[in-house]
């Protein structure tokens, strides 16, 4: 190993590398990355947890590629456009709830079924606004001890309506925090591009505020546009 080291022709099984980090200090890793992105501070007042289910979240291109979630990686709008694959590893007959900020939620999926939970509000695209910087869309996965009841929050199948969508992290997980338990977590870091324009003006029918240093002003759709 030594010789090949100073040859550089030592290879480096990176995938074996990282399952183990998953199973050892990945989990504190992330939580303390969190911590530092103010996510726990953001979402549940200051109370943390430690990721130990390893949640995978992946936005596929049109060119084939994927565009994956780690811990604050930036994703832009674009890359975003489209609901990711999300997968964990599940044992049999057991079920979860998978959250994401700003907001999508998905409850009662049975294992790692995706497609067989009971979707309560669905997949938006992120839409932060023109000189706002960097927000931040949070994956949260929760494991259950039992279905839980969720047709309170179920909104309609196409809700655009941002006032309807808007979903408290923090009130859902304390509504049924007796069946359920913060197990993984992903999150990306995104800013406006064109995508935002077409979201504000396709699917939310409004104009978009631009932050300026005179304050927010509208911005127009065709203005966005050609920008």
């Amino acid at each position: 190993m030594e010789r090949a080291a100073r040859l550089r022709t030592a290879l480096i099984p990176l995938d074996e590398v990282r399952a183990e980090w998953e199973k050892s200090s990945g989990p504190f890793h992330k939580q303390r990355v969190a911590e530092h992105c103010a996510v726990f501070r953001d979402l549940f007042r200051g109370a943390t947890f430690t990721p130990w289910v390893t949640l995978r979240v992946e936005y596929s291109q049109e060119d084939e590629h994927v565009v994956p979630v780690y811990y604050g990686n930036m994703v832009t709008p674009s890359e975003a456009s489209s609901p990711p694959a999300v997968s964990y590893e599940a044992d049999k007959g057991s079920l979860w709830t998978l959250l994401l900020t700003n907001p999508d939620r998905v409850t009662n999926i049975p294992g790692n079924d995706m497609q067989s939970g009971k979707e309560i509000c669905h997949y938006l695209p992120p839409f932060p606004a023109m000189g706002t910087g960097y927000h931040r869309f949070i994956f949260l996965l929760f494991k259950q001890d039992r279905r839980i009841d969720s047709s309170e929050d179920v909104r309609p199948t196409l809700c655009h309506r941002l006032k309807l969508r808007t979903l408290s992290s923090f009130d859902l997980y304390r509504k049924h925090e007796d069946a359920m338990t913060p197990a993984g977590l992903a999150f990306q870091q995104c800013q406006w591009d064109s995508c935002v324009s077409w979201v504000s003006h396709q699917l939310l029918s409004e104009k978009w505020p631009v932050r300026g240093a005179g304050g927010a002003v509208t911005q127009p759709w065709g203005e966005a546009q050609g920008r």
